[in-house]
């Protein structure tokens, strides 16, 4: 048993059971005084009993040794102690003894006992002291009956109540700042444990504004570059036969091109405005996914097309040679600006993946207005197998960037072949109550992706 489990923690090699150097040095140079003092209180005690003054000396030095221990058997230094103390020596050992019997972690009530019983045994031994000094002085000095017991009193508690009071208060105040160390290891390890999360929370921000980021760009430069694709064909086939009409071709190509980049000159601005400048402080990991959710939010929520330009999206394909009806039911309502992109994303590229996948087919879309929701579906007939394929390449993203844009919003999302050989996107999306998770139409089938 020691006396703190400080002692056992502390830096620096340990021997035995002390936990540094030091300790080991203090408590042997303590044995050495007690052991001397001991020796020669037993020689003292030896020549008032008679015995030889040598035996007293090895029985002082064996007693006061005991002291070495007192950090591992403190209870034993005491009992030791109080053993000796009929013999009057072992005062050092006593109250260093019972100074580290406080301090250790010897239940309290093993401690009052044993200080109980070095108080008594002292306090005996000096009332009988003091009594055979006043008797030998019996002729000068005549006290009253309690003399003695009042200044054996007053001399134990002098030399016991010190050490064991500075006792308590040392393990008292060791016990407590362990404690503060446990929770301070307790409070790094929540703090480690939050950041570790934090950074996890800042890595899937960065991941789903990558995918934000990447669905923006695929939705603006996809359509326009398969439109561009579509009269480019159309330019190089009737640029001999119909000059007139190569020529609008070209113009139309090269107005998409410019509306493409425009578009997404718009974006990478909104990016840019969320960059660091150079020689700036660091930004907080945690933020980077913050400033990215900001940017796409705000590159998808702000002058964003909408619902209304979805008359010249279908123009445009038509202009591309393909057949495009345009259905509106119910009259429009004051959407959300993220619901009115989400939906025109849904038919740009539902009207891409036909130029893609089906040349020159023809093309209903529908856009229905229901008060608390606004529906979309634009669906094709089966390929012209006389129309030229501009041989767009598909990167397997078109439908799954518009389900995640639907679902985000709460809506539904539903894609899958006709019984006519050609190919439906149906999407729902609430208006009012957009905190719904993402559900699935009834009856429909959910391919994968093929655009």
């Amino acid at each position: 048993m020691t006396t703190t489990g400080a002692d056992r923690d502390a830096p620096g090699a340990g021997v035995w059971w002390w936990g540094r150097r030091r300790s080991a040095v203090l408590d042997v140079g303590l044995a050495l005084v007690s052991a001397v003092e001991c020796a020669v209180e037993g020689v003292l005690f030896a020549g008032r009993a008679g015995a030889p003054e040598a035996l007293g000396a090895l029985f002082g030095l064996l007693v006061g040794s005991v002291l070495l221990v007192r950090r591992r058997w403190p209870i034993a230094v005491v009992l030791v102690s109080i053993a000796v103390a009929p013999a009057e020596m072992g005062y050092l050992m006593g109250v260093v003894g019972l100074y580290t019997l406080a301090a250790s972690e010897v239940p309290r009530r093993f401690t009052a006992v044993l200080a109980g019983m070095a108080t008594v045994a002292v306090f005996v031994v000096t009332a009988v002291e003091l009594r055979r000094d006043i008797a030998a002085q019996a002729d000068d000095f005549d006290p009253s009956a309690w003399y003695v017991p009042l200044m054996a009193l007053l001399m134990t508690l002098g030399l016991n109540a010190p050490p064991v009071l500075f006792g308590l208060y040392i393990g008292a105040r060791r016990r407590l700042m362990e404690s503060l160390r446990e929770r301070a290891d307790s409070l790094e390890q929540e703090l480690s444990l939050l950041a570790d999360r934090a950074e996890q929370r800042a890595q899937w921000a960065r991941q789903e504004e990558r995918r934000r980021i990447a669905r923006e760009m695929h939705d603006v430069v996809a359509h326009r570059v398969s439109l561009m694709v579509v009269h480019a064909a159309a330019l190089q086939a009737v640029a001999l036969k119909d000059p007139q009409k190569a020529v609008r071709n070209a113009a139309l190509v090269g107005d998409m091109g410019r509306q493409a980049l425009t578009e997404l000159r718009e974006m990478l601005g909104v990016l840019r405005e969320e960059a660091v400048p150079v020689g700036a402080e660091a930004v907080p990991l945690a933020a980077v996914g913050r400033a990215a959710a900001a940017a796409a939010e705000a590159a998808g929520s702000e002058d964003g097309p909408g619902l209304g330009a979805v008359e010249d999206l279908c123009q445009q394909s038509r202009l591309a040679g393909a057949v495009v009806e345009l259905v509106e039911l119910g009259e429009p309502g004051a959407y959300p600006p993220e619901v009115e992109r989400t939906a025109y994303r849904v038919v740009q590229e539902a009207l891409t993946n036909v130029h893609k996948h089906a040349p020159g087919a023809e093309v209903v879309v529908r856009v229905a207005h229901r008060g608390a929701e606004v529906a979309m579906q634009v669906e094709n007939g089966p390929s012209d197998e006389g129309a030229a394929d501009a041989g767009l390449p598909s990167g397997g993203n078109g439908l799954v960037g518009m389900r995640e844009r639907v679902v985000r919003l709460g809506g539904a999302f539903v894609s899958g072949p006709t019984e006519a050989g050609g190919f439906r996107v149906s999407a729902v999306i609430p208006v009012a109550e957009r905190s719904q998770p993402g559900r699935s139409l009834p009856g429909s089938p959910v391919p994968g992706s093929v655009s």
